[in-house]
């Protein structure tokens, strides 16, 4: 009766936050996530004492700190992924904000630490690298953009987003980071052509991408010296392509055996860029594959779910947060073993790096956030015109 006379209550989703979230996550994804965790530890405690020792420190310093970063990382995973769409966007919008500017700044007041390129800021008891969290809040922003420019009336979003990753790829491009800019760039190009981008655009943008390459080479001294690194048919085993190189050849399938491994003394970055040469060294083709496996995992049951996802915000920023994880591990592996030239990149969960982990972590936790099941029944009923 009183229902009749003032209407029905409506219902709200009284659920606890944490039984909802472990319901709706993605438990396998997560897993792989906690492996590759423990796998970079464990290639930590091969690959990081020789430069502890070069540098003073005890030898399990700088596995000491990965544990430390890698436990904050996994500790904004899980907050983040708990997270409504609406709300990582609007962390998202801050994050870009205080990114961006950052990244602004870094001619100002960043350091290079000696490796030719101002990519970081010293905070003294750490470094902050600004660009490796602006990658998965511009993201987040852009595809964002890229949905409301679908909407009736909606703002040209596109636009806007396109004006965006100029800015972005300039800063990266005058620090120099061509590595981080070519991702940011191909994160955005992804979600372009998700949104529907006309195919003739995204064939001018790549022949604008080669035209500024070609420029950049001719300009840039660091540019030209890894592209011609690359290129050459004899590879300088004094260098760190060549010591990465013996390492992978030398390991074969099952490995030389854990702590065997000589690559580890002579490469400056075996724990962060090249960590993947420590592996097929000590522990062979074996773990390399595991590792591989791993991140197939989480790209195949994240597009798994993004295909029956109906929100055009959730399935964008969806697909470019999972480029920008998927591609740079590939970038990693494929600069070790040769097919790419150097970039400059770590190996998600894996590498060396407080920067790397936390933002990885950010990453995913929104990945996690944007995959979750929920309630929105089947595309096909979109297709058919049936109202949500």
């Amino acid at each position: 009766m009183t229902e009749m006379v003032y209407g029905a209550v409506p219902s709200r989703d009284v659920e606890p936050v944490i039984p909802k979230w472990w319901r709706t996550i993605d438990k396998w994804s997560m897993i792989c996530v906690l492996i590759l965790f423990c796998i970079g530890i464990l290639l930590g405690l091969a690959a990081s004492p020789p430069l502890a020792e070069k540098n003073g420190f005890q030898p399990f310093h700088y596995v000491q700190r990965q544990a430390v970063f890698g436990f904050m990382a996994l500790f904004a995973m899980l907050i983040v992924s708990m997270m409504s769409p609406q709300v990582v966007r609007r962390l998202a919008v801050l994050g870009f904000i205080a990114a961006f500017a950052a990244l602004a700044l870094l001619p100002f007041f960043g350091t290079d630490f000696n490796k030719g390129a101002v990519r970081w800021y010293s905070l003294g008891f750490a470094s902050l690298q600004p660009s490796e969290f602006l990658k998965p809040v511009f993201v987040v922003v852009s595809a964002w953009l890229m949905a409301a420019s679908q909407e009736i009336n909606g703002p040209p979003g596109k636009s806007w987003s396109f004006v965006l990753v100029l800015a972005i790829v300039t800063l990266l491009a005058l620090q120099p980071d061509f590595g981080q800019a070519c991702l940011v760039l191909f994160s955005w190009g992804v979600m372009y052509f998700v949104a529907g981008a006309p195919i003739f655009l995204l064939i001018a943008m790549a022949a604008a991408v080669l035209a500024v390459g070609t420029f950049a080479y001719a300009n840039s001294e660091h540019f030209a010296r890894r592209i011609d690194g690359f290129l050459s048919p004899d590879v300088d085993p004094n260098t760190q392509l060549g010591f990465a190189t013996n390492a992978i050849r030398e390991g074969g399938f099952l490995g030389v055996g854990v702590g065997e491994g000589e690559v580890k003394w002579s490469l400056p970055d075996a724990h962060t860029d090249f960590i993947i040469a420590v592996a097929a060294e000590e522990y062979g083709l074996v773990l390399v594959l595991c590792i591989i496996a791993l991140y197939a995992t989480i790209v195949v049951r994240s597009l798994a779910r993004l295909i029956r996802e109906r929100d055009t915000f959730v399935r964008l920023a969806g697909v470019g947060l999972l480029s920008v994880f998927a591609v740079q591990a590939m970038i990693n592996m494929g600069v070790a073993v040769r097919l790419l030239p150097a970039k400059g990149m770590t190996l998600p969960f894996v590498s060396y790096g407080g920067s790397s982990l936390i933002a990885g972590g950010i990453l995913v936790g929104m990945l996690f956030a944007l995959t979750r099941n929920r309630p929105q029944g089947e595309i096909r009923d979109l297709l058919r015109g049936t109202p949500r």
